[in-house]
């Protein structure tokens, strides 16, 4: 396929934390917020002069000093985010916020305080640790409210003199929402028997949308939406058609890898991803904006973190919805190693979709940074290309 105009920009953006557009806005004086789990409402950072950025470590290699503090029992993400902070990496950061979306990450978000290890420019830089929900209900709803208030809103308010009105907070939806489409109409392309995307690209476009100011992406998204509209797809023909499922994936490469075995990514339900983290958040004017942001991340949330067994049981039915929507052939249940949430939720799942639903499904739990064992994954991704090659062929026969 012709290469796109931008997307050797948006592969430059994701390769650093401290990227272009975050440098371009800090320099414009702009506020940064830092943050690091999907279950905060990434709207409320773009209030004003406000950016947010989702933390992401790239291109990790040892993380010794990082499992000194936090021992080697704890997942590798928590521990790549610790030793990045102390490496300088996030010093572009104007305060973090934590929710207690998982022990570890809170260890990773505890340990940089304590060790001091974001030398930020401005000396009012502040942390903030917030209670969320583990049960979809409306008392979760008013859960993360009063939380938001509390860690997000005032001390924005306090500290920057961020405006917190309700039309503000309109007005930040409204720029989340106009990123969220574009991704949402780029990721529809990925249904197409001959796709004119492919997953690494999307996975690409997607993670920048996380970690870069938002409204700085809009103009290079939607011309990329343009693109695609007249984009040849290539001749080749996928072995085998994959969703996948799971913990934190902000690393293109383990996309890449899989499409190098001669898959194709269909859709991506897992941290970073755009399902459902790129859902458009609709507003109505018989309730507060706060509220309604509120309770599309209680009920939309796919995290395994919300323990209530409606809750459970739907995420499967998501997966499945999912599958069938994007004619996925099988499926990839993966998990950050020593994920402690994913790893309950992807023995129960994987055998779900296996029994329940009738996919086949690869249970893998992998390495933060996939390069350090890209080649045994590889040979598990091969084969089971291979398996669902099989089962088509017996099908057909």
């Amino acid at each position: 396929m012709k290469d796109l105009k931008h997307f050797l920009f948006f592969e430059e953006l994701v390769r650093s934390s401290n990227n272009e557009l975050v440098r371009k806005a800090k320099e414009e004086g702009r506020v940064c917020i830092a943050y690091v789990c999907e279950n905060t409402p990434e709207p409320l950072f773009h209030l004003g002069n406000c950016f947010g950025v989702r933390l992401s470590a790239p291109n990790t290699g040892s993380m010794d000093i990082a499992t000194y503090y936090m021992t080697s029992f704890l997942c590798e993400t928590s521990k790549a985010l610790l030793e990045r902070a102390i490496e300088g990496g996030y010093n572009f950061a104007d305060c973090l916020i934590a929710p207690d979306g998982c022990t570890m990450m809170n260890r990773c978000v505890e340990n940089t305080e304590l060790l001091k290890a974001i030398e930020s420019q401005r000396e009012s830089f502040f942390y903030e640790h917030m209670e969320i929900p583990m049960k979809t209900d409306e008392n979760g709803v008013n859960l993360l409210v009063n939380q938001c208030r509390n860690h997000i809103l005032e001390p924005l308010r306090k500290t920057f003199g961020v405006d917190i009105s309700d039309p503000a907070m309109r007005k930040a939806v409204a720029r989340h929402n106009t990123v969220c489409r574009l991704i949402q109409q780029i990721g529809e392309f990925r249904k197409d028997v001959r796709p004119v995307i492919t997953g690494y690209e999307f996975a690409v476009l997607t993670l920048a949308t996380y970690v870069c100011p938002k409204d700085m992406l809009t103009e290079a998204l939607q011309e990329t939406l343009d693109e695609l509209k007249s984009r040849e797809p290539d001749e080749k023909k996928y072995r085998a058609r994959l969703l996948i499922v799971g913990s934190e994936a902000d690393d293109p490469e383990f996309i890449r890898l899989i499409e190098e075995c001669g898959a194709y990514v269909c859709a991506d339900r897992y941290c970073f991803g755009s399902l459902p983290g790129r859902v458009p958040i609709e507003l109505t004017d018989e309730e507060d904006a706060l509220t309604q942001i509120c309770r599309h991340y209680t009920y939309q949330c796919q995290c395994p973190r919300q323990m209530n067994m409606d809750k459970v049981y739907a995420r499967k039915a998501y997966v499945n919805d999912l599958a069938k929507e994007y004619r996925a052939d099988g499926i990839v249940y993966q998990q950050i190693k020593f994920c402690d949430p994913w790893a309950y939720e992807r023995v129960t799942g994987a055998a779900a979709l296996r029994e329940e639903y009738n996919y086949p499904v690869l249970s893998v739990d992998r390495p933060y940074n996939i390069h350090s064992s890209a080649g045994q994954m590889r040979t598990r991704i091969q084969a089971f290309v291979e398996s669902i090659e099989v089962k088509k062929l017996r099908g057909a026969n």
